[in-house]
């Protein structure tokens, strides 16, 4: 049953609201002021809370921020009067999901209840037990860890505007299940989701594909054929892998995306839409700019709501739901009853790095179904190259882990016998110092500790010097998180003011 919390210094239009609401079969509690909502919140679960703004002890607004830092997923109506609109108008820039003027019409209520609560299916009850979000399409997202319920906030406040999202992430992150929740949660949940890899339709191909052409445009075009962006007019379009496409047909994204039309492959004629663009991409376009593989207006038309998905191996908690939802999936697929894996396979599974992502977990647990014939996943039925890998979990190789990022934030030793390079090192040896990417070490003074902190702070300062102090752009380029890049900073003394 859902549960709500109605919180009004009102009693009357408390006891009103609470009846309307216990006539729909909701569960309700009530709170006298903000400061009271927030503490049976921090207490209790609830899956949505009607709050009024101008209260004793702590505001409407002061509580919604409470409310959303203990908890994003949960959803909040504001309570106004008609002269304090500009107020709740505010408080949905915080994350509230909308707002009702008193005096409060039992209808009205009722109606933008329900439409909250089924708008908002994934921010709702993320529980140890059930973090899944299902989709319309029958598609399930999971995730209970702190990074993940972030994302789902995000996506809340996303789906209620219009604007061009640009979902970055490593491959196997989930990219596109976060542009199909944008779209079912939105206004165009009604019209069509449509999908396009831009890697996987040929550079010939791409133009016709995305707008279309008509009959004898090109060698093949038997007939006339409307393009992706027609086919979406009035839904969304989600433009995977968007990185790939060629300068010239950034060019002609880039006027659709300004202009709302486009003409057909053949045609004179010009063609509007209505179409919300999504685009999603696992390659650094900002070093694509700097080379000229990407335009740098096509970047901040699509980066206005970037979403920044984060790797498996940055959601460690997500990954023993992650492993029961999908043994419960292939128990279905396979018409098997496995009672989950052995505490062992789950030591592995959690030590892994997961290069692939959600991806390659799938595939890991597939893979033991087909193999396993017991009544749990066992060691053995993992495959092979996964086992080889996880040996030594603490050891990241560029072998094995191509396309993860480095968790500078880490200070764990190396056992001498793991001492291999992630990357081939070149330098030489003259018997008084080693040369390793320009960096000096003198083996007469093997000290770790010093030369990796020296090392560091040499690194950190060329970095500055590349981005001209600028913080932000020093720790993309550098692939450093940005809060590791200030604590060293701090740490060695350094000033990124010097550099600018």
């Amino acid at each position: 049953m859902v549960k709500v919390l109605v919180v009004d210094d009102d009693a009357d239009l408390r006891m009103s609201v609470s009846s309307a609401l216990s006539e729909n079969h909701y569960q309700v509690e009530q709170a006298e002021n903000g400061e009271e909502a927030v503490n049976r919140v921090r207490a209790g679960h609830f899956d949505l809370v009607l709050l009024d703004v101008n209260m004793p002890k702590m505001s409407g607004l002061e509580a919604l921020r409470e409310i959303k830092a203990h908890d994003p997923s949960i959803i909040v109506i504001i309570l106004t009067a008609f002269s304090n609109v500009r107020d709740a108008v505010e408080a949905t820039k915080e994350g509230a999901y909308n707002y009702l003027e008193k005096p409060i019409k039992a209808e009205n209520l009722t109606y933008l209840v329900e439409k909250a609560l089924k708008a908002h299916q994934m921010v709702r009850a993320l529980t140890h037990s059930a973090p899944v979000f299902k989709l319309p399409n029958g598609t399930d997202f999971i995730g209970q860890s702190n990074e993940m319920k972030k994302i789902f906030d995000v996506i809340d406040k996303l789906s209620r505007v219009e604007t061009a999202v640009l979902i970055r992430g490593e491959s196997g992150t989930g990219k596109e299940l976060v542009a199909s929740a944008l779209h079912y949660n939105s206004p165009r949940k009604d019209n069509r989701f449509v999908t396009i890899n831009c890697s996987a339709v040929p550079e010939g191909l791409i133009e016709s594909e995305f707008f279309g052409h008509e009959k004898g445009a090109f060698t093949g075009a038997d007939s006339r054929s409307i393009g992706k962006f027609q086919y979406a007019d009035g839904g969304t379009l989600f433009l995977d892998e968007i990185g790939d496409i060629s300068p010239a047909m950034q060019v002609k994204l880039l006027r659709v995306l300004q202009e709302k039309r486009f003409t057909p492959v053949g045609s004179n004629r010009e063609v509007e839409v209505n179409v919300r663009i999504v685009a999603a991409t696992n390659r650094n376009l900002e070093k694509m700019i700097q080379t000229g593989e990407f335009r740098e207006d096509l970047f901040y038309r699509l980066n206005v709501l970037p979403v920044q998905l984060p790797p498996l191996r940055e959601r460690k908690n997500d990954v023993k739901a992650l492993t029961d939802y999908f043994v419960e999936k292939f128990n279905q697929k396979y018409r098997k009853n496995l009672n989950g894996v052995l505490p062992e396979v789950m030591e592995a599974l959690m030590a892994h790095a997961w290069p692939g992502n959600i991806r390659e977990l799938e595939n890991v647990i597939e893979h033991a179904f087909v193999i396993e014939t017991g009544p749990q996943i066992q060691l053995s039925s993992l495959p092979e190259n996964f086992l080889t890998r996880s040996k030594r979990p603490g050891l990241v190789t560029a072998k094995n882990l191509q396309d993860e990022q480095p968790d500078l934030d880490s200070e764990t030793d190396f056992d001498e016998n793991e001492a291999e390079l992630p990357l081939a090192a070149t330098g030489s040896l003259d018997g008084t110092t080693i040369d390793v990417s320009g960096f000096t070490l003198d083996i007469n003074r093997l000290d770790f500790q010093a030369n990796k902190e020296e090392f560091e702070r040499r690194f950190l300062i060329s970095a500055l010097k590349a981005f001209k102090g600028r913080i932000n752009q020093t720790a993309l380029h550098a692939n450093i998180p940005k809060k590791t890049l200030l604590r060293k900073l701090q740490k060695y003394g350094i000033s990124a003011r010097d550099y600018s």
